[in-house]
């Protein structure tokens, strides 16, 4: 445990962790003041997420970039996961798909671009392993072709073309979930000599002990779950006093708060020149949302929420998907990248950001 006093003594940073209960306290005592559950909520996250940067480095650090980033992706996504339960059980599927394909957008597009920018402002090139994000980014088309799918048939309004949609987004959530755990099979154990890093990069303060470290991630994915569904309960009303449109909440906002403790430790591993550990994190992250989270929250939907939820998303939501999947193929099949390779990604999620926020898709 002295590790981590020592390491919230001597970081200015986390001390907003004070923040953290006064987020419930307020909760209870001034459910009505939305706005400020919606800032204090953003200001304790930011500590939280820091914390989980650090705890994902040690881990990565005694277990290799691969796996540490495998290990974030997926305790980050348990926020996705409990934002998009809270939403099943109120019935509010529209919220759940749009944090879904935002999450996707966000972390393939700005979290990645933004890791890629910050590294090479530090570095002239940097390195990483093509294979893998290769494999991440032929995950993320097939599900966008399951994405694309059920939104292409299900446009017909008769009873028998929804009851078709919903019969093939259950096929198709199990398929995803199939893969996913193939993907995992291939990575992890038959062909992990293919997913070395690429470099080793800095090596940084010494690592906290493995135990202490993977108890610092239990315990602070728990704290930001937490501290994010206050976060969703209070931004669409404050959403109104800023002035945001609930497209542009939904898509880029809850997407980009959701995946602050994931941003936090990819940008960290940038610049210490670890891409394999931000490639795992951001890529592995849109995956498992892609092919774990959204096909869980489908078959959750038929005994958590009032009616089964499909994987019919808007056009608008499943193009911005596509073009994220290709744009992330393209720029990262060389295995090297450089700051402009993240300034082309930035862009384009500035291009979409700024569509949601002046003309937000109609929803149906």
């Amino acid at each position: 445990m002295n590790p981590l006093l020592k390491e919230i003594r001597h970081n200015p940073l986390l001390w907003l962790l004070a923040l953290v209960p006064v987020v419930f306290a307020s909760q209870k005592f001034k459910p009505e003041a939305h706005t400020l559950l919606f800032v204090l909520s953003v200001l304790a996250i930011v500590p939280l997420a820091a914390l989980l940067s650090h705890a994902t480095e040690s881990v990565a650090a005694k277990t290799g970039d691969t796996v540490g980033g495998l290990l974030n992706a997926t305790l980050g996504n348990l926020t996705e996961l409990v934002i998009g339960l809270a939403a099943l059980r109120a019935g509010q599927y529209m919220l759940v798909k749009a944090s879904l394909a935002g999450a996707i957008v966000t972390n393939t597009l700005f979290m990645l671009g933004a890791s890629f920018l910050l590294g090479g402002l530090k570095y002239h090139v940097q390195e990483y392993n093509r294979v893998s994000a290769r494999l991440q980014a032929g995950l993320l088309f097939l599900a966008t072709v399951a994405l694309l799918i059920p939104s292409m048939v299900g446009e017909a309004d008769s009873a028998a073309g929804a009851a078709f949609a919903q019969k093939l987004s259950l096929g198709l959530a199990v398929l995803l979930i199939v893969a996913y755990g193939l993907g995992m099979l291939f990575s992890l154990k038959t062909h992990r000599e293919l997913f070395a890093s690429a470099e080793s990069g800095e090596a940084g303060e010494a690592p906290w002990p493995l135990g202490l470290a993977l108890a610092t991630l239990a315990g602070v994915t728990v704290l930001v779950a937490l501290v994010s569904e206050v976060f969703v309960e209070s931004v669409q009303q404050a959403a109104v006093a800023f002035g945001m449109t609930p497209a542009f909440v939904g898509f880029i906002v809850v997407a980009l708060v959701g995946g602050a403790a994931e941003m936090s430790s990819a940008f960290s591993g940038a610049r210490k020149n670890r891409l394999d550990l931000c490639v795992g994190i951001a890529l592995g992250s849109a995956a498992q949302i892609a092919l774990f989270v959204a096909p869980v929250l489908v078959l959750l939907s038929y005994v958590m929420g009032p009616t089964p939820m499909n994987l019919q998303f808007w056009p608008g939501a499943v193009v911005m998907v596509l073009i994220a999947t290709m744009t992330v193929s393209l720029l990262t099949n060389s295995g090297r990248s450089a700051w402009f390779v993240g300034t082309l990604m930035l862009m384009v999620y500035a291009i979409f950001a700024m569509t949601l926020y002046l003309l937000p898709p109609r929803v149906q």
